[in-house]
């Protein structure tokens, strides 16, 4: 019986190559399963093969440097995954000590603790006309007031009323959106950034995250700074938005 020198260890390096063969439990390709499979396959093309046609020796080199390959493949994404997991345990353990604390994070929504959301805008540019826009998190229109039009960075503090006077309960996420135009009424984007409590970390996709009131969620990577004096502070005052 002739067996063709390219077929077995093809199929063999195409099962390696797709995962069509030799996966473990979590669906990544294990080298050693492939391997063996490969090399019982190459064992029975020589012990098959037509003594008067022996495989080429450069057929037989390329089977085996395509399995090479694959191997270092494999090698690189497995230590390339530790490494991630890796960084993503120390995230997690630097960013315990700041449960409990107040920190400032890029992003428009905010939860409403103790009768406040704080938020921070910046105006890249001076504006015709600003108005602050603030909103549950259904998108609905919960208050709305001037803002800022010179040039700058601005703080705003929410104390969760209405513009019809009802106040909101603490607990909800609100989103803050700067509506801003020049004098050519062109749109002028301000970046924002709000202010919340840690209650908690976790991870999630191979990232850290605080866990703040209001199911927010914020990455690590989205940590501006840190406000320890802040932690668990009251106020429930009237609206304000001053310079920053």
């Amino acid at each position: 019986m002739t067996i063709a020198a390219t077929t077995p260890a093809s199929t063999a390096a195409a099962n390696a190559s797709t995962g069509t063969s030799g996966t473990n439990s979590t669906g990544t390709l294990s080298f050693t399963q492939n391997f063996n499979t490969f090399l019982t396959l190459l064992t029975t093309q020589l012990q098959n093969q037509d003594p008067l046609s022996p495989m080429d020796t450069n057929t037989f080199t390329q089977q085996l440097v395509s399995f090479s390959e694959v191997e270092q493949q494999i090698d690189t994404n497995n230590n390339l995954q530790t490494l991630i997991q890796l960084q993503t345990a120390n995230e997690s353990v630097s960013a315990l000590p700041l449960v409990g604390q107040t920190i400032d994070y890029s992003g428009p929504t905010a939860p409403l603790e103790n009768g406040q959301a704080s938020f921070s805008y910046t105006l890249p540019s001076a504006a015709a006309n600003s108005a602050l826009v603030v909103e549950d998190s259904n998108g609905n229109v919960v208050y709305t007031q001037p803002g800022q039009t010179a040039a700058g960075t601005y703080n705003f503090s929410w104390n969760g009323q209405t513009n019809g006077g009802q106040q909101l309960p603490d607990g909800g996420a609100y989103t803050l959106q700067v509506v801003a135009n020049d004098a050519k009424k062109q749109p002028i984007t301000a970046t924002i950034q709000a202010m919340g409590q840690v209650n908690g970390v976790s991870v999630s996709n191979g990232t850290a995250n605080f866990n703040l009131g209001g199911g927010i969620t914020v990455p690590i990577s989205q940590l501006v700074s840190v406000n320890p004096s802040q932690s668990g502070s009251s106020s429930s005052g009237s609206n304000s938005s001053t310079t920053h």
